[in-house]
Parts: structure tokens; sequence; C-alpha cells
């Protein structure tokens, strides 16, 4: 089977699982509709929203322990989106919006939301970005249209709202994979620190979406949805004229609850695929390829899920020498860039799960892999992380979480006592506090 063939049958892979071939599965919730719609009844024209999350974060700060930057802060050591320490309270996000139907009858929704903080998006806490914005307009029930920038429809970790992740991190695979960077560059040029163009794409695009839940299922919902993107992130316009497309398909069985509280097991597959643009040493439009399918079942005091992802073109390939981007080696003769492969691949998943101990409090446990460079010896890294979380939430509006992630790396196709190798032996452990609050 060609890579090509096995993304597409990866991606349609849930949508054969006919209801007959699952009995007694339930429904987890549809984020298509809960973030793209609102309810057909006692919807108002105003209702303003938000979150705030105030996180405290630590690590080792264990240096490079080998090549031109050794002794030097190692990027992977080291917080985001600056890289500048790996010990710190931030302001991580602060989300102000307002959603509703507009007025005069249609059936036309609308979501608007800015973010502040200290983040992938705002870039160093200095910018109020434009989150989401975007027109639904409901032709019927299994017929709706989306325009503006919102979400598109992908992995359940990416759709899911930033709320009501169950950890303080989604896994290695989903953020390499899906929060895009955009760079201009393979970071080849020795002396260029290939400096992204604008902030990640925090799971965002700008395009049209159809999407809907089609009739006649009996107890079984099956959800759809098809996008046309500028695959350019938040808050930019086309940088050429290229489009990515999105399909996804999920099936569900309903049991019980409602919204983002729904009861169940949701089988759910999706495929994107764009074109990027680099300059420099492999210039050129590059196909960039995501896929994935998984799987997931939520009770009244127990959960399990889990996810398999592939990557094909553009993957992110950490920086030179393990450094933090931009930094100088120590003989003063190269800096540090990010790095891409424009052909490379790359494959990941995760399985989670939760036990509610008490009524307000969850014990979370998640294993993530991701493999990436797998198209060559030379190129392939591979992390692996046990995350365990604890979630206490003290009112309708307050929760806090502490996470601990166990974080491992290495690069199979290598000598144990290959540079790469002991690079990535020095990667550190990470300790995250979360303090939320929602309206």
């Amino acid at each position: 089977m060609t890579d090509s063939t096995r993304m597409r049958a990866l991606a349609l892979g849930a949508a054969l699982l006919a209801p007959g071939l699952a009995p007694g599965l339930a429904q987890a919730a549809n984020w298509l509709l809960l973030q793209g719609s609102e309810p057909e009844q006692g919807t108002r024209a105003l209702r303003p929203w938000g979150f705030a999350q105030l996180a405290y974060q630590r690590g080792e700060d264990t240096p490079i322990p080998v090549g031109g930057w050794t002794g030097q802060g190692m990027a992977a050591n080291r917080l985001g989106p600056d890289k500048r320490a790996a010990e710190r309270w931030q302001l991580h996000r602060l989300r102000l919006g307002v959603r509703g139907r507009v007025p005069g009858g249609a059936p036309l929704d609308y979501l608007v939301a800015v973010e502040a903080g200290d983040n992938g998006a705002t870039r160093e806490g200095d910018e109020l970005q434009l989150i989401d914005a975007s027109l639904s307009y409901r032709i019927d029930p299994a017929l709706r249209l989306r325009l503006g920038q919102f979400k598109p429809p992908g992995s359940e970790e990416a759709l899911r709202p930033a709320p009501r992740q169950p950890y303080f991190a989604v896994s290695t695979a989903v953020d390499q994979l899906l929060n895009e960077t955009f760079l201009d560059h393979d970071g080849s040029d020795p002396l260029d620190a290939n400096t992204p163009r604008g902030p990640r794409s925090l799971y965002h695009d700008i395009g049209a979406q159809l999407f809907g839940v089609l009739p006649g299922g009996g107890p079984w919902a099956h959800s759809y949805a098809l996008m046309l993107g500028n695959g350019n992130g938040v808050a930019r316009l086309d940088d050429d004229s290229h489009k990515d497309l999105y399909l996804y398909w999920s099936s569900e069985h309903v049991e019980g609850g409602r919204g983002a509280a729904r009861q169940g097991t949701k089988l759910f597959g999706w495929w994107q695929q764009g074109r990027r643009e680099l300059d420099g040493a492999d210039p050129g439009s590059h196909l960039r390829t995501r896929a994935g399918a998984g799987v997931i079942h939520q009770a009244a005091r127990w959960r399990l899920s889990g996810e398999y992802l592939v990557g094909r073109g553009m993957i992110l390939a950490g920086s030179d020498g393990g450094a933090v981007p931009g930094s100088w080696n120590n003989a003063a003769t190269r800096i540090a860039g990010r790095n891409l492969l424009p052909e490379g691949e790359a494959e990941g998943w995760y399985l989670e799960g939760g036990w509610r101990l008490a009524p307000r409090t969850w014990l979370d446990l998640r294993y993530d892999r991701y493999d990436r460079g797998t198209e060559s010896a030379a190129d392939h890294r591979r992390f692996t992380t046990w995350t365990l979380g604890l979630r206490y939430r003290i009112d309708r509006h307050w929760q806090v979480m502490a996470n601990y992630q166990w974080r491992e790396a290495e690069a199979p196709g290598l000598d144990a006592r290959a540079d790469a190798n002991r690079l990535l032996a020095a990667l550190d452990d990470r300790l995250a506090l979360q303090l939320q609050f929602v309206y």
C-alpha cells in the first residue's frame, strides 16, 4: 500500500465501522456542532463567554551536553513561546468572546473571540490575537455552512476547546503535526534562525466548511465535515494560490447526557492536505498531508480514548544542536535555526484514560509516542511521554489541575553513543500546575 493510499484508508476507516460491527457503543461530544452552531431552541442574540488560565511550569533546565552549543540552554527543556527559561508563572491564556444568533429570524449563528496571554498565538504575550470569527448558516440539520476563521475538522485533541482539555498540553504528535509553525526555509542556512512568519496555527484556519449530522440513523449519529481553507493559520490572508482540503467523519451511538458532557463512544477519521511554499535550499511547493483515526468512550465515571496520526511533508525537525533558535554556537560561526523536513514523514499515537475519583475530582493518565523523520535512519527521532494528571473542579467556574510528564527521546536508527542520542537523553521531565476560570 502506498503512503497516499494508506492515509486515505486511515481517514475513512472510522466511517466504515458500521453500527452492526460495534454494538452497545455510546456517544461523545460533537465539537463540530458545539463550536460551529447554536442550539435550535432558546438561543440568545448575545452570549458573552471566555476563560483565563494561570499556569506554573517547571523543568530542570538541563543544558546541551554535546556539540557546538554545549553548555547552552536546550530548546526542548525551555518553556515556550520564547524559550528563555525552564521555570515560570505565566498567564497562559486569556480569551474573551461573544456568540449567539444574528437577530432577524434567520438561522444564522456567529462566534467571535480574541486571545491574550503568553502562548504560541500571541507570541510572548505582547499581542491581542483574533482567534475565532465565523458565521454559520443552518440550511437543515444535515447541512450547515460555516465561513470565517475557526478550527477545521481533525484530531479530537485539536478540536476540543482549551477549557475542556483534560491535560495541560496535548500529545506530542498532535502538537507537532497539527499545530502548524509557518516557516519560509528548511533551516539549512547556517546564519539564519528561520524565524516563523507569525504565530502558530493553534489548530485554526480561514475558509468555508459544510458540516452536519445525517438523519435516519436511529440511535446512531453520523457527522461529517468538508472544508476548504487557506492553510495559513490565524489572522493572515492567503499567501499563495493553493487551498487546503479537510475531510472528517464520525459515527456515534447515543447513550446519555448532552452537549460537552455527553456520554458514550465516538469513532472518527479525518484527512487534510495542502501545499506550502518554501524559499532557500529546497524551494518550491511541497505537499503537506495529515490523517488520523481514533475512538473515545466517555462514561459517567470513566473515559478511555486513543488516536493514531500520520503526516507526510513539512515535518518540523527541531533546532540545530538542540539549541534555542537564534543562539550562536560557542565558536560564533553558526546560528541555531529551526529545521524542517519538506518531504519528511512522521507518525504518532496516544492512549489515555481518566477515572472520576469523586464528584469533582478526576485522575488522568496518558501515554503518547511520536516518530518523526521515519523515512531515514539518520533523521528518525522518537519521543515518548507519560502524563499523570489530577483535576479538581472547585465550582462551575473554577478548576485546578496538576500534571507531571515523564519525557524520553531517542534516535533509534543511530548508535546509542551517537551525539544525537546523547543530546536526546538530556530531555527533562516537566511539572505543570494550572488554575482555570471559565464563564
